[in-house]
C-alpha cells in the first residue's frame, strides 16, 4: 500500500519534526547536486535548522561568488525598474510631446486633403507637392503591379479554359466518330442479313391499265392490251339482236 499524501502544515511533535527535517534536508541537498551536475548550473543552497544550525551546498564555484553574482543581478534589476514618482514624471513629460505629435499629424492630413493651405509658404507648398507626387508615384506603381497580376491571372484562366474546350471538342469528335462507325456497321450487318436470307419476296407486278370502252365496247385493237397479253374480246354489237341494239341506242 503506497504512502498517502502528506498534509502541508507545521508538524507539532518536535521529534517527528526533527526526523522529517533530517530526511527532507538530505533529499534537498541531493536534488541540488543532481541539478548542478545534469544542467551545469550554479546552485547555492542555504538551510537553517529549527535550532539555528546552518546547512549549505554550493557548486564548484564558491558560495561567496554565487552570492555576489546574485546581489549584482538583483541590484541591476532594481536600477532598471523605475519608481512610481519617476513614472509619473515621465508620463508628464511624454504627454505634451504626444499631443504635439498628434496635432502635427492632423495638420498634415488636412494639408494632403487640400485644406488649410493659406498659412503655408511657397517652400512649404513645394515640399507638400513633392510629397504628394511621391505618394502618387507609389500608388500608381502599386496599382500597375496589381493590374499586371490580375492580367496574368486572367491569361492563366484563359489558357485553362482553352485546354478544357479543346478536350471537350476532341471528346465530342470521338463520340461522333464512334456513333458513325456503329451506324455503318449496323447497316452492313442489315445488308448482309438481307442478302443471305433465302426468303426474298419477288418485286410487285407492274399495274395493268385496261382500255376504255366507247359505246359499251372495247377498241378493235389496243397496243396496251397487246403488250399486257390480254386477248381481244369480240364485238358485242355483232352478237346482240337488232331490237336490243335499238333499245340500247334509245
Amino acid at each position: 500500500m503506497g504512502r498517502g499524501r502528506v498534509q502541508l502544515k507545521r508538524i507539532e511533535n518536535k521529534i517527528s519534526r526533527q526526523v522529517t527535517f533530517s530526511k527532507r534536508r538530505a533529499g534537498l541537498l541531493k536534488k541540488a547536486k543532481e541539478i548542478s551536475v545534469l544542467c551545469d548550473a550554479d546552485v547555492a543552497l542555504i538551510v537553517f535548522s529549527p535550532k539555528g544550525k546552518l546547512f549549505e551546498f554550493a557548486t564548484d564555484s564558491s558560495m561567496d561568488r554565487i552570492l555576489e553574482r546574485y546581489e549584482r543581478h538583483t541590484y541591476a534589476q532594481q536600477e532598471l525598474l523605475p519608481t512610481n514618482s519617476e513614472l509619473e514624471v515621465n508620463w508628464c513629460l511624454e504627454y505634451p510631446k504626444l499631443r504635439n505629435r498628434i496635432e502635427v499629424l492632423q495638420r498634415n492630413i488636412s494639408h494632403y486633403m487640400g485644406d488649410a493651405l493659406d498659412a503655408l509658404s511657397l517652400r512649404e507648398l513645394q515640399y507638400l507637392e513633392q510629397q504628394i507626387d511621391t505618394g502618387l508615384k507609389r500608388i500608381r506603381s502599386r496599382k500597375n503591379l496589381l493590374f499586371q497580376e490580375s492580367i496574368s491571372n486572367l491569361q492563366k484562366r484563359e489558357r485553362e479554359l482553352e485546354q478544357q474546350n479543346n478536350m471537350l471538342a476532341k471528346k465530342v469528335v470521338r463520340e461522333n466518330e464512334k456513333e458513325l462507325t456503329e451506324r455503318v456497321q449496323l447497316e452492313q450487318q442489315n445488308r448482309l442479313a438481307l442478302t443471305s436470307s433465302p426468303f426474298i419476296l419477288p418485286p410487285p407486278p407492274a399495274p395493268i391499265t385496261l382500255p376504255l370502252t366507247i359505246g359499251n365496247s372495247f377498241r378493235a385493237s389496243d397496243p396496251a392490251m397487246e403488250e399486257a397479253g390480254i386477248p381481244e374480246r369480240p364485238n358485242i354489237n355483232a352478237l346482240l339482236p337488232p331490237w336490243m341494239l335499238r333499245h340500247l341506242n334509245e
